[in-house]
Order: C-alpha cells, then sequence, then structure tokens
C-alpha cells in the first residue's frame, strides 16, 4: 500500500518561506513522477509543481515559477517544495501525488495546511 505523508506546513507572514517535505512509503518512488497541487477554500484543487523521476525536468503554475522549487531526494524517498516570497494568495492545503501512468495522479497525501498572513 502506497502512503504520502507531507508535512512542513504552517503559518507564515507574507514574504516568508516554507518548505514542503512529503515523504513516500510502501511503492516505487523512483520511478514516480511526482507533483505537489493546492486547495483554497472554496476553489478546486490545481497543480502547482511537478518533478520527472531522474530530476531533470520540472513544471510549474505560472503564478509560482521563480518563487517555489520542487525538488527530490530518491535516497530518501522524499519530494520536497521550497516555497519562498509567499503572499496571502498562496494559503491552501498543499497535497502531494505521485504517478506512473502519465495520465492520471494514482497516490495522494492527506494534505498539510498553509497560511499566510498579510
Amino acid at each position: 500500500q502506497v502512503q504520502l505523508v507531507e508535512s512542513g506546513g504552517g503559518l507564515v507572514q507574507a514574504g516568508g518561506s516554507l518548505r514542503l517535505s512529503c515523504v513516500v512509503s510502501g511503492g516505487a518512488f523512483s520511478r514516480y513522477t511526482m507533483g505537489w497541487f493546492r486547495q483554497a477554500p472554496g476553489e478546486e484543487r490545481e497543480f502547482v509543481a511537478s518533478i520527472n523521476w531522474s530530476n531533470s525536468a520540472t513544471y510549474y503554475q505560472d503564478a509560482v515559477k521563480g518563487r517555489f522549487t520542487v525538488s527530490r531526494d530518491n535516497a530518501k524517498n522524499t519530494l520536497y517544495l521550497q516555497m519562498d516570497s509567499l503572499s496571502p494568495r498562496d494559503t491552501a492545503v498543499y497535497y502531494c501525488a505521485a504517478r506512473e501512468d502519465p495520465t492520471a495522479w494514482k497516490y495522494w497525501g492527506q494534505g498539510t495546511q498553509v497560511t499566510v498572513s498579510s
């Protein structure tokens, strides 16, 4: 059974930074494309960033480009999201996800809350 557990969320002031982590167990982490998503209150879940299995390709939502950095450590089965220059618009529950099939994100974590105060 594949499990994804996020951590690192919290309350931060605008302009601050947070680093989210997602530990994956029970699966072949090094084979997965990994992603971060977020969902703000009253809104649909949206894509934030993704990284391929070999760390050679990353993708970002336009709103976070230049502020967020996605990375992974395959030896530690861990995905990261470094978030800098945070703004209140980044307030959301952040989820990590994993996929092998390029058409569907198969595994999801339970989410971690990020709140940015103005």
